[in-house]
């Protein structure tokens, strides 16, 4: 289920695009009208009409079944293949056009230009008669963005995973990997990497013997850390020392307490057993993937407070 916060962003987003395009819109509807039993007609008026309308793709006239009777209009110019095409199936034509005659269509992806896109709708009325609509299409990378980017609310979510692992787990025994045979160690070397040395989010994957990490100095690339690195703790050399940054949502204190939590989330079971997990210092959340395929997103006290009793008999999943 998508998160409120996030719907509550697209919803702003989308009115903030209406009301900058409905007028424009809304007059090229008009100036239809005069010309609507004219192909020639219509596509000038479409010409004349799409420089004023921001961002515009392409612009085109249905009559009421859906079937285009003009060419399609664009900066490019005029595309008189599509006369005559059928976009009674399209998504934007599936949609239900408000009362007061303006439509901005869900998003879904062109195609032609095979990206996520949308149509808006205007109705082409003669005094109350609906002659058909006029129909103006937008790639989204064109759109200009003015909701502030929306802050993932920290709550507990549980995703189920792989229903051919989900139905296998208890046939399975966890097989001690390298990162095992020397867990104290590499948690040890992690936890320095945590605290001093800039790393700000991890994924430990315990099975597969390794770590990707990113650090404050090097943000948009992560390295892969195998488990021989994660052993030495003289990789530490290699990250230059910082200071633990005061944005961290996870207090200093709490990374010793986590990560002694994951190793025991490792080692509880032989069946259900820790697979992976990842931290990020700044949003303060915690995931864990589980034999069983499902993992676990939430904050890092709240995972602080459960104990082995509750995840063995959670199932984990």
């Amino acid at each position: 289920m998508m998160d409120s916060t996030l719907k509550g962003t697209i919803h702003r987003q989308r009115e903030a695009i209406a009301r900058t395009l409905h007028e424009p819109i809304a007059q090229t509807a008009a100036a239809c009208v005069a010309a609507w039993s004219d192909r020639g007609q219509l596509n000038d008026v479409l010409m004349d009409c799409c420089r004023h309308i921001p961002s515009c793709g392409a612009l085109f006239v249905v009559d009421r079944a859906g079937r285009q009777i003009s060419d399609t209009i664009s900066a490019a110019g005029a595309e008189p293949a599509d006369f005559g095409r059928d976009r009674s199936t399209r998504p934007y034509m599936r949609e239900a056009v408000p009362a007061w005659g303006f439509l901005l269509s869900d998003a879904y992806v062109g195609l032609v230009s095979h990206r996520p896109s949308l149509t808006a709708l205007h109705v082409v009325r003669r005094d109350w008669e609906l002659l058909g609509y006029v129909g103006a299409t937008f790639n989204l990378k064109d759109l200009p963005v003015t909701a502030k980017l929306y802050e993932d609310l920290p709550h507990w979510l549980q995703i189920k995973g792989d229903p051919s692992i989900r139905n296998t787990v208890l046939l399975q025994t966890r097989v001690e990997s390298p990162i095992d045979q020397n867990l104290d160690q590499v948690l040890s070397v992690i936890e320095e990497l945590l605290v001093d040395r800039g790393m700000f989010q991890g994924v430990v994957h315990f099975s597969s013997s390794r770590a990707t990490v990113w650090t404050v100095d090097d943000p948009f690339r992560y390295r892969i850390l195998d488990h021989e690195a994660l052993s030495d703790p003289d990789i530490c050399l290699v990250y230059p020392s910082r200071a633990y940054s005061a944005e961290a949502v996870i207090p200093q204190a709490s990374i010793s307490p986590i990560l002694n939590a994951l190793k025991e989330l490792r080692l509880m079971d032989d069946t259900f057993y820790l697979r992976s997990a990842s931290l990020n210092l700044f949003n303060g959340m915690i995931s864990l993937t589980f034999s069983c395929d499902g993992t676990h997103y939430m904050r890092y006290d709240e995972f602080l407070e459960k104990n082995l009793t509750f995840w063995v008999g959670n199932g984990t999943a």
